[in-house]
């Protein structure tokens, strides 16, 4: 005598939750290589567009949260060091 087996019944609002998830996240994309204007070049005097790349520590932010190509990220964590070295961006915060 075979058993039947009664499948569980999925709510509404779990399988909307289901839908709305998709197995992956979206990708970032870089803005550097997107980008098709002029202010979007990676240059060590531009501190204010440097800035967004760092903590408020004054460490560099990795690609996977900044969402840089290693191309570009390589470029960027290369013009902060430069930057720091002429002394337009602080090596660490002020208050430690």
């Amino acid at each position: 005598m075979a058993k039947k087996f009664s499948k569980l019944k999925i709510s509404g609002r779990l399988l909307k939750k289901k839908s709305r998830r998709s197995p992956f996240p979206s990708k970032k994309q870089c803005r550097f290589c997107s980008a098709q204007d002029a202010e979007a070049v990676i240059d060590y005097k531009n501190a204010m567009l440097l800035r967004n790349f760092l903590t408020e520590r004054g460490k560099i932010l990795p690609s996977r949260i900044s969402g840089t190509c290693c191309r570009h990220q390589r470029v960027i964590s290369h013009m902060i060091k430069k930057s720091r070295v002429m002394a337009l961006i602080p090596y660490c915060a002020a208050g430690y």
